[in-house]
Order: C-alpha cells, then sequence, then structure tokens
C-alpha cells in the first residue's frame, strides 16, 4: 500500500523521516493534545491561566535542546498514527477478503486475522464479512477525524475502531523501535476514548457483560451513545 510502512525502506532513519513528513496532515488533533507541554512563551494570556505558576515555571525551565526532543517525538508520533490509520483500514480490507472465503466464521478465524484479532475475542464468532464491512465504514469515519477535526466516537464499535488503530500504531513502534514519547498510548487514549465504555468488553467478567448488556451487548455496538453522536449511515443498517 502506498504510503504505508510495509512499502518503506527497511532503513530505521527513512521510516522516521516519512512518518516526520506525515505529521503535518494530522489536522484534527493538535501535538498539545498528544501530550506536548506548550512552552509559556507561545501562549496567550487566557491560555497561561489555565496553569499554576510552578507548572508554567517547569515548562519555562526546559532546555531548548529537550525541547527540540520533545517536539520531534510528538510529531514522530502524530505521523506514526496517520500512518497507522491507512494501515488499519488496508488490514481490515484483508481481514475482509479472508471471512468472504469462508462457509462461516470461528474463532480460530478470527484469531488468525489482522485486525479481528484484536477485538474482545468472547464475541469473536460474531465477527462475520457483514460485520467487517460495518467497521470499515466507522474505522473510515473515525480516522477521516484525524484530519477534519476530532470529534469522540459516537458508538462503541468506533471505540473499538480506534483501539485497533492504537494496536497497530503499537506494532509499528515495536518493529521500528521508534523514539516517541514516554507512555504516549495512555496519553493518547485518555484524548480518544475519555470515558469510554469499550474497556469493560475486555473483561474477563461475565458479570461485567450480563449486568450492563442493555449497553454493551453485540447487538448495542453501532447504536449512537446518544442523540448527538453521529454514526455512518450503513452502519447502523
Amino acid at each position: 500500500m502506498a504510503g504505508s510502512i510495509g512499502a518503506m525502506s527497511a532503513d530505521d532513519d527513512d521510516i522516521t523521516e516519512e512518518l516526520l513528513a506525515d505529521a503535518g496532515k494530522l489536522t484534527g488533533l493538535s501535538l498539545e493534545l498528544l501530550g506536548l507541554d506548550p512552552h509559556p512563551d507561545d501562549m496567550t494570556p487566557d491560555q497561561r491561566l489555565q496553569f499554576d505558576p510552578e507548572d508554567l515555571a517547569e515548562m519555562a525551565a526546559v532546555s531548548p535542546k529537550e525541547r527540540q526532543k520533545a517536539v520531534s517525538q510528538t510529531r514522530l508520533l502524530a505521523g506514526l498514527l496517520w500512518n497507522s490509520s491507512s494501515i488499519l483500514i488496508d488490514q481490515l480490507f484483508r481481514d475482509l477478503g479472508t471471512l468472504s472465503r469462508l462457509e462461516s466464521t470461528t474463532p480460530t478465524d478470527i484469531a488468525g486475522t489482522s485486525v479481528l484479532s484484536s477485538l474482545p475475542p468472547q464475541f469473536a464468532s460474531s465477527y462475520d464479512p457483514k460485520f467487517t464491512q460495518k467497521l470499515i465504514v466507522v474505522a473510515s469515519d473515525v480516522t477521516a477525524s484525524l484530519a477534519r477535526g476530532w470529534a469522540a466516537p459516537g458508538c462503541l464499535a468506533a471505540e473499538l475502531a480506534v483501539r485497533c488503530l492504537l494496536d497497530q500504531a503499537e506494532i509499528t513502534e515495536d518493529i521500528y523501535e521508534l523514539d516517541l514519547p514516554e507512555n504516549w498510548r495512555a496519553q493518547v487514549e485518555e484524548v480518544l476514548l475519555e470515558d469510554a465504555d469499550s474497556e469493560a468488553l475486555y473483561s474477563d467478567s461475565l458479570d461485567v457483560l450480563e449486568d450492563d448488556a442493555d449497553r454493551l451487548g453485540f447487538e448495542h455496538w453501532f447504536t449512537p451513545f446518544g442523540a448527538g453522536d453521529t454514526v455512518p449511515p450503513y452502519a447502523c443498517s
């Protein structure tokens, strides 16, 4: 796939350069939302009022070298998220092709897929081609928010698509040993998955799922959370 990690040179420097070039495409999330502390000199007076004097002093005390490294790491993260969003959709189409050749879907089949294997395993037998098509549509909508302006996921399937996106980013990070901000995933999850319900779907406790079946049941995954939340029409069908 053009522009994906798979098409890159095996040289780590080349990979870093390409990801840094992709960083500017991630216009839907600022570097500050991805965890970069702003410098007080770059803030407006109103923005500085949001911080304690001690925090402002700590931010100002960061050396130019440390600041440059933090900016570079966060830009690399932005490029990684952009690149991973393309890989995610590509891999979902591959999973769809795999399932479309099967007469039925079993948990063993799902365990061998690229993306669907990252979803809650207790529902694996339900991850058929129709489900995968709907997930592709939702994942495409979610990843488009990385460019048009981030909007919180509007349904459980969208939250799961975000988790799959971050899983892909971690895979790429591990393969190429990228120099990313420390604890970047926790920071990104805090922004992209604030107050998310989907984490409970990975619980080993049956009580958790049974108690919240009206919200977490598989049949509700593509249902909008509320009146202000949107889900692509195809995924609602």
